[in-house]
Protein backbone atom coordinates (compact mmCIF):
# COMPACT_ATOMS: atom_id res chain seq x y z
CA UNK A 1 0.00 0.00 0.00
CA UNK A 2 1.42 3.68 -1.19
CA UNK A 3 0.89 6.17 1.31
CA UNK A 4 1.50 9.76 0.29
CA UNK A 5 1.28 13.14 2.55
CA UNK A 6 1.56 16.80 1.27
CA UNK A 7 4.11 19.45 3.47
CA UNK A 8 3.18 22.64 2.77
CA UNK A 9 4.74 25.77 4.46
CA UNK A 10 4.36 29.90 3.20
CA UNK A 11 6.94 29.58 0.77
CA UNK A 12 6.20 26.57 -0.77
CA UNK A 13 5.29 22.78 -0.72
CA UNK A 14 6.12 18.91 -1.21
CA UNK A 15 4.67 15.73 -1.41
CA UNK A 16 6.43 12.51 0.03
CA UNK A 17 5.49 8.78 -0.47
CA UNK A 18 5.71 6.83 3.03
CA UNK A 19 6.22 2.64 2.84
CA UNK A 20 3.51 0.98 5.47
CA UNK A 21 5.23 1.18 8.93
CA UNK A 22 4.05 1.56 12.42
CA UNK A 23 5.70 4.72 12.53
CA UNK A 24 4.05 6.59 9.36
CA UNK A 25 0.63 4.17 9.82
CA UNK A 26 0.61 6.36 13.31
CA UNK A 27 1.80 9.72 11.33
CA UNK A 28 -1.32 9.36 9.14
CA UNK A 29 -3.32 8.67 11.93
CA UNK A 30 -3.13 12.35 13.63
CA UNK A 31 -3.39 13.90 10.05
CA UNK A 32 -4.12 16.69 9.17
CA UNK A 33 -1.45 18.28 11.76
CA UNK A 34 0.34 21.82 11.87
CA UNK A 35 3.58 22.70 13.47
CA UNK A 36 6.16 25.06 13.80
CA UNK A 37 8.66 24.53 11.46
CA UNK A 38 12.70 24.47 13.26
CA UNK A 39 16.17 24.33 11.29
CA UNK A 40 19.06 22.72 11.61
CA UNK A 41 21.61 22.68 9.33
CA UNK A 42 19.97 21.47 5.97
CA UNK A 43 17.53 19.75 8.20
CA UNK A 44 13.57 21.03 8.84
CA UNK A 45 12.15 18.84 11.87
CA UNK A 46 8.89 20.10 13.79
CA UNK A 47 6.86 18.76 16.49
CA UNK A 48 3.84 16.38 16.32
CA UNK A 49 1.56 14.28 18.46
CA UNK A 50 3.01 11.64 17.79
CA UNK A 51 5.13 9.22 20.15
CA UNK A 52 6.75 6.04 18.87
CA UNK A 53 9.32 3.56 20.08
CA UNK A 54 12.72 3.46 17.97
CA UNK A 55 12.42 1.01 15.10
CA UNK A 56 14.95 -1.71 14.38
CA UNK A 57 15.79 -0.24 11.27
CA UNK A 58 16.07 3.21 12.14
CA UNK A 59 19.69 5.32 10.81
CA UNK A 60 21.51 8.39 11.57
CA UNK A 61 22.73 9.06 7.80
CA UNK A 62 20.49 9.13 5.65
CA UNK A 63 19.36 10.18 1.73
CA UNK A 64 18.54 13.74 0.98
CA UNK A 65 15.08 13.81 1.01
CA UNK A 66 14.34 11.05 3.21
CA UNK A 67 10.96 11.31 5.32
CA UNK A 68 12.68 10.49 9.04
CA UNK A 69 10.88 10.21 12.53
CA UNK A 70 12.81 11.60 15.69
CA UNK A 71 11.93 8.97 18.27
CA UNK A 72 13.77 11.11 20.60
CA UNK A 73 11.69 14.41 20.29
CA UNK A 74 8.04 12.99 18.58
CA UNK A 75 9.83 15.09 15.65
CA UNK A 76 8.89 14.65 11.51
CA UNK A 77 12.88 15.19 10.66
CA UNK A 78 13.12 16.30 6.69
CA UNK A 79 16.82 16.26 5.76
CA UNK A 80 17.87 18.01 2.56
CA UNK A 81 22.00 18.04 3.11
CA UNK A 82 24.25 18.32 5.81
CA UNK A 83 23.63 19.07 9.15
CA UNK A 84 25.77 20.81 11.65
CA UNK A 85 27.20 16.95 13.00
CA UNK A 86 27.27 15.41 9.33
CA UNK A 87 30.96 14.07 8.05
CA UNK A 88 31.50 16.04 4.59
CA UNK A 89 28.03 16.30 2.59
CA UNK A 90 25.99 13.43 4.46
CA UNK A 91 22.64 13.98 5.84
CA UNK A 92 23.66 13.02 9.96
CA UNK A 93 20.13 13.37 11.69
CA UNK A 94 20.95 13.99 15.57
CA UNK A 95 20.20 10.61 16.37
CA UNK A 96 18.81 7.50 15.04
CA UNK A 97 15.38 7.99 13.50
CA UNK A 98 13.08 5.63 11.73
CA UNK A 99 12.40 6.20 8.41
CA UNK A 100 9.24 6.03 6.99
CA UNK A 101 9.40 7.27 2.73
CA UNK A 102 10.98 9.93 0.44
CA UNK A 103 9.95 12.98 -0.89
CA UNK A 104 8.41 12.28 -4.51
CA UNK A 105 10.45 16.42 -5.48
CA UNK A 106 13.74 17.70 -5.41
CA UNK A 107 14.37 18.06 -1.64
CA UNK A 108 15.78 21.24 -2.10
CA UNK A 109 12.83 22.85 -2.41
CA UNK A 110 13.19 22.93 1.67
CA UNK A 111 15.82 25.03 1.71
CA UNK A 112 12.20 27.82 0.86
CA UNK A 113 11.31 26.69 4.79
CA UNK A 114 12.65 29.28 7.41
CA UNK A 115 12.71 28.39 11.01
CA UNK A 116 9.61 29.83 12.49
CA UNK A 117 7.11 28.99 9.76
CA UNK A 118 4.07 27.07 10.12
CA UNK A 119 4.10 24.11 8.35
CA UNK A 120 1.18 21.44 7.40
CA UNK A 121 0.93 18.42 6.64
CA UNK A 122 -1.80 16.19 5.60
CA UNK A 123 -3.08 13.19 3.12
CA UNK A 124 -2.31 13.91 -0.44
Amino acid sequence: MTLRIRISWPAGHTTATLDETPTSTALLGVLPLTSTARTWGEEVYFDTPVSVPREAGARQVVDPGTVAFWTDGDALALPYGPTPISRGEECRLASPCNLLGSLDDDPRILATVRDGDPIRVESA
